[in-house]
């Protein structure tokens, strides 16, 4: 293991986004995980995370704040033909060199367009060969990019470029009828400048070809962007996650994620990125491998066989999944499974939301102990990470702090000890606000000043988190607390059900009565015979008064592409 990968990792904490607090917990973290790094240094099983050479490409290190970190770079990669993103089934390939020419040509037109350090620019794009050059573009302008979910109505999408002011929309010709209908939803009108790219739309610049003739040069005042992410929305209007700018070169800006490219892959790296890049992780991770000098495989629709075929294709050696992912691929039919080789392996990584033991397990058991996993949000108020390794010892964690100090709290504010369940708060990490939302801004902090976003989990003897369940999705029946991602959990390890959602409907006797929202593999299987034998199934597993009083059958479950339950709709549907 390079040492000098453990020295960026402590660096990057000390960044001024990072509060003292961290520094303490940051450093102790990589004392814990600086073994099992060393250890992993070495060739084992998928030949996972060989760290013998250079690092990856031109993470540079430097001196920053009294250590060493790596500056985000792609221009190193100039001229090697490289590629920085393959779109599958596609095949359609962007090079480093032309991701940089075309992430310049479009920085100096939001320039042109008077788009200064601060400004929004908002993004309606399905995965496709121009949403990377367009989040480039912003960033190194020093824009916030508002990348909007590609299944909203204009209404929906409207709202969220109001929210964020957006001084620009860039948007494809695959959304041009949600494009086509946003003037009418947004109250101060459309904003100056707005792109279409690959189509045509009255009033909007046909996108690349307006840009031709702009310099492939970068702009003269470079300085870092960031992402303004908006949350699913699952719970209530989007809310818009924004953080201080940093307010320095792109070059100068140190990060966390290129400290974890650089230990966690290696150069031989080929990342595959299977979820849409209007989420987070997808985004932040991808221009993370690109600024590596490495390539993304970019999924432009998820399909579980199409996922083992983009592996072996390209070849993948490393990828970021969700578990929704996982159980697809599991129930796919054992001969198709095994039709694929997927040696190239050597790490994935899974988030989003709480993946199921007994899914985790077969994924381990199939691809081999290089699933990795980690436990953050879209606040990046605080993280956990924990590897297959690690993992295996302890089942159902999502790992040690590494970024901030995880607090367990009571409904009073009262810290709770080892084992206890209550509401996961941490200290340290990224200052966030919701934009525009001073009410909820506040109410994500505690009187110490730590953030939560509502999710519910305990800590063990030894430190490790585990997650219970979302705050809101708690069920109270009888004055019984029920956390429903336990029954969850089992429904989809039965071999007959791909997709389950278990909630609270109004009962006049219980206050709340658990329902469950089953989504088979087969669609002949919905019937109520199998939803008594389900029952009975779960019942043999799983305390009573956790389990459903009914279950009901879906076609599909309303998710997010990470995975994440719109149970508001179930719950309005089922509380007729």
């Amino acid at each position: 293991m390079k040492v000098i990968a453990l020295r960026s990792l402590i660096a990057a904490v000390h960044s001024p986004r990072y509060l003292d607090v961290t520094h303490i917990a940051q450093a102790a973290w990589i004392d814990r995980q600086a073994p099992q790094w060393e250890r992993r240094a070495r060739p084992g099983v998928h030949g996972h995370c060989a760290r013998e050479g250079t690092a990856p490409g031109h993470l540079t290190p430097v001196k920053f704040g009294g250590g060493t970190v790596f500056r985000m770079q792609i221009r190193p990669y100039l001229g090697s033909g490289k590629p920085a993103i393959i779109l599958y089934p596609s095949g359609t390939v962007v090079t480093f060199d032309e991701l940089e020419a075309r992430a310049n040509r479009l920085a100096h037109r939001f320039r042109q367009a008077g788009l200064r350090e601060g400004d929004s620019v908002a993004i309606l794009m399905e995965n496709n060969q121009h949403i990377h050059a367009v989040m480039w573009a912003a960033r190194r302008s020093g824009l916030y990019y508002v990348p909007i979910n590609t299944h909203l109505t204009a209404a929906e999408a409207a709202y969220i470029i109001d929210n964020s002011n957006a001084k620009a929309i860039v948007g494809s010709a695959a959304l041009r009828d949600t494009l086509a209908g946003l003037a009418e939803h947004l109250p101060n009108g459309l904003p100056e400048l707005l792109l279409i790219a690959d189509g045509e739309l009255a009033g909007w610049e046909r996108y690349p070809e307006c840009v031709a003739n702009q310099p492939d040069t970068p702009i003269d005042d470079e300085i870092e962007g960031d992402l303004l992410q908006y949350s699913s929305g699952t719970t209530g209007r989007p809310k818009g996650i924004k953080r201080e700018l940093p307010h320095v070169p792109p070059e100068d800006a140190p990060g966390m994620m290129s400290a974890l490219v650089d230990f966690w892959m290696d150069s031989d790296t080929v990342y595959l990125s299977p979820a849409p890049l209007y989420h987070t992780a997808p985004s932040v991770w991808s221009m993370t491998v690109q600024a590596a000098g490495l390539t993304t495989v970019v999924m432009e629709r998820f399909d579980a066989e199409g996922t083992l075929d983009a592996i072996q294709r390209h070849r993948i050696t490393h990828g970021q999944f969700v578990p929704a992912m996982f159980v697809r691929m599991l129930k796919l039919p054992q001969d198709v499974r095994d039709s694929y080789d997927l040696s190239s392996l050597k790490r994935v990584m899974h988030a989003a939301a709480p993946c199921p033991v007994q899914i985790k397990k077969q994924m381990i058991d199939w691809w081999g102990p290089i699933v990795d996993e980690y436990y953050a949000s879209s606040e990046a108020h605080g993280s956990t990470l924990i590897f297959a390794e690690d993992w295996l010892a302890h089942p159902g964690s999502v790992g040690k702090p590494m970024v901030g100090v995880v607090h367990i709290l009571d409904e009073n504010g009262n810290e709770l000890p080892p084992g206890e369940a209550g509401e996961i708060y941490f200290e340290g990490g990224y200052a966030f606000e919701y934009l525009n939302d001073a009410t909820k801004t506040a109410s994500s902090r505690d009187e110490h000043g730590w953030t939560t976003v509502g999710d519910i989990g305990y800590l063990d003897e030894e430190g490790y988190l585990y997650l219970t369940d979302r705050r809101h999705h708690m069920i109270i029946s009888g004055g019984v607390n029920i956390y429903p991602q336990e029954a969850e959990n089992l429904l989809v390890t039965h071999p007959k059900v791909l997709d389950a959602a278990v909630f609270g409907v109004p009962d006049d006797e219980m206050g709340q009565r658990v329902v469950a929202a089953v989504q088979t593999v087969d669609e002949a299987d919905a019937s109520d015979e199998f939803g008594d034998e389900l029952m009975t199934w779960l019942r043999d597993r799983l305390a009573h008064f956790k389990c459903p009083r009914s279950i009901a059958f879906e076609k599909q479950l309303p998710r997010t592409d990470t995975g994440k339950l719109y149970k508001n709709a179930l719950i309005e549907k089922y509380s007729v």
